[in-house]
């Protein structure tokens, strides 16, 4: 196989070309890439300002309802007594103590945990029965 030439004008333009066309391509690709950075941020952004815009507006028209209940000099007593434990003449108050979030939460993972319980000891007896009654067949042929 024969090398060809190439001539000297080629081998300059590749020499003075060559580095500005990496550039130029290196350019564009990094360009591209943060563009499209900035865009994703941006619509993530934009998802949750929508959602946050949602939860003030719903926020709003609880409270615009809750200002015409307020209006009522019924419900403004019932309020009252029930979140300030204020009485009519006549009534007694019992307080009672209600559990918290986290209480709840304690009381439900240990009946999840209870259930679970359950579960593996059924699961358990199941196996020990199946274990015993194998073993009573294996006595049985074996004699």
């Amino acid at each position: 196989m024969a090398k060809k030439k190439v001539p000297k004008k080629a081998k300059r333009r590749l020499v003075v070309f060559g580095p500005i066309a990496i550039f130029i391509i290196v350019y564009c690709a990094f360009t591209l890439v943060t563009t499209s950075i900035d865009l994703y941020k941006l619509t993530n952004e934009e998802k949750e300002l929508t959602n946050q815009l949602n939860t003030l507006k719903t926020d709003a028209s609880d409270l615009k309802t809750e200002i015409t209940k307020l209006q009522n000099k019924d419900y403004v007593a019932r309020y009252a007594r029930e979140n300030y434990l204020y009485t009519r003449n006549g009534e007694y108050v019992i307080k009672t103590e209600e559990k918290t979030k986290e209480e709840k939460k304690e009381t439900k993972k240990d009946e999840t945990y209870i259930v679970y319980a359950c579960i593996a000891a059924a699961i358990f007896i199941i196996l020990f029965i199946i274990i015993i009654h194998h073993r009573r067949k294996k006595k049985k042929s074996s004699k």
